[in-house]
């Protein structure tokens, strides 16, 4: 038999396991200290052992432009379901654990994480700028274990509510400093430029994002549910639906000049609030979440690839393991902590809530976008760091995820039932 018809062959056999596993699994892990994630990445270590797909095991560099897309796709599917299964309407005082996330948290994720680009790992200004905004948001893809439920389902808690709905709204907010960060790479960077950022990048593109995914959330909300009987999308049932929400509010955004990772989790909300106790929500975020954990596997088991035979740690080295240690274990933590100082939360939750702030997908995303619109220094090593950071929060979250959630819960039902007793 010809060898390309032995790869096709195994190709196809690969893609069949690797759905059956995007089923199946999930079950399986639901009540061990191990999750979907950290396999996906050992069975891409493992599979490109067979010497047939080692050439597929190539560095992010060589493709770099594919690995933008690819993650750019996970992530605004991933956008989409966060946003359809928050039951908690929007609103100043019921969103506050998220204002404080957004608003304190993270640019003091960023602050610290950029000097520990800038002293630990010595990148210049830049590159030390580029690496925090693209560490700064939680990942909406490998943090949904630890979101709320499905629409509808309760189980709503402050520290899942706050980790989904932060995770749905700072992926788009890390793009204006990597806007920033790829005009720092040019030859002169002055006053005039610093202003046109700000008006142009950080307000107009975000106030853009918002309200065209606003507009496009609250006009397919009203064709979905509001039309005549025979006439509203809901009675289809179908649920590839949500793609073609996330689709049309991505590249709408996209081409108005806003932020489209905004615009997807705004329409997930404007969709979802314009009927919002309504059954075809579950088929809806059903799609969406079984889609983006499909793409999900599918970038991990490379992922895997690319750790083991492509080179992506290849540069790593002590000071990459110091980096990787501060921004887990330091800067996210002690951001959040700060940012909930004051808050009614209980510590437990605030603990949670600081501790998980996972890397992922949306990192890889930015990082590869950056690279495509400007020439940074050592882009291997910038890869090497991300991608550790990436590693190291697949494993350390992944193994704690599980029993730190079990253990929360277990503390809010002796709470409630101490309450009931009094």
């Amino acid at each position: 038999m010809h060898p390309s018809h032995d790869f096709y062959n195994l190709l196809v056999a690969g893609v069949g396991t690797l759905v059956l596993m995007t089923a199946w699994l999930p079950m399986l892990l639901r009540k061990m200290p191990l999750s979907l994630p950290i396999l996906c990445v050992g069975t891409g270590a493992a599979l490109f052992t067979i010497p047939s797909l080692r050439p597929l095991a190539i560095h992010p560099l060589a493709f770099s432009m594919t690995v933008q897309r690819l993650s750019e796709l996970v992530v605004i599917v991933s956008l989409m379901g966060a946003g359809l299964k928050i039951d908690r309407v929007i609103g100043v005082r019921r969103w506050a654990v998220t204002w404080r996330l957004l608003g304190i948290a993270m640019p003091i994720t960023m602050v610290i994480v950029g000097f520990l680009a800038w002293g630990v790992m010595g990148f210049g200004i830049a590159a030390a700028l580029l690496v925090a905004a693209v560490l700064a948001p939680t990942d909406p893809v490998l943090a949904s274990d630890v979101q709320v439920s499905g629409p509808g389902e309760g189980g709503e808690d402050d520290a899942r509510f706050a980790l989904t709905s932060e995770a749905g709204l700072n992926d788009g907010l890390a793009f204006p400093f990597v806007y920033l960060a790829i005009a720092l790479t040019a030859a002169s960077f002055g006053i005039g430029d610093l202003v046109h950022w700000v008006a142009r990048d950080l307000v107009w593109k975000t106030l853009l994002g918002v309200s065209a995914g606003y507009a496009i959330g609250r006009g397919l909300g009203h064709l979905t549910f509001q039309l005549p009987n025979r006439a509203n999308i809901s009675r289809t049932g179908d649920g590839f639906v949500a793609l073609a929400v996330t689709f049309l509010a991505y590249g709408i955004a996209e081409m108005l000049g806003g932020y489209g990772f905004l615009a997807v989790f705004v329409s997930a909300l404007a969709l979802r609030n314009a009927s919002r106790d309504h059954k075809y929500h579950e088929r809806l975020h059903g799609f969406a979440e079984e889609a983006e954990r499909l793409l999900m596997m599918a970038l991990l088991v490379l992922f895997g690839g690319m750790i083991t035979y492509g080179g992506l740690l290849a540069p790593f080295d002590w000071r990459m393991l110091l980096f990787v240690a501060g921004v887990l274990l330091v800067a996210r933590p002690a951001a959040g902590m700060i940012s909930l100082s004051g808050s009614k939360l209980p510590w437990r939750e605030k603990l949670v809530i600081s501790f998980f702030g996972i890397r992922g997908m949306g990192s890889i995303y930015y990082l590869a976008f950056a690279f495509n619109h400007a020439a940074f220094f050592d882009q291997r090593g910038l890869w090497a760091v991300v991608g550790s950071i990436v590693l190291a929060s697949i494993l350390l979250h992944g193994i704690t995820m599980t029993p730190a959630l079990q253990l929360l819960d277990r503390w809010q039902r002796n709470k409630g039932r101490r309450a009931t007793t009094r």
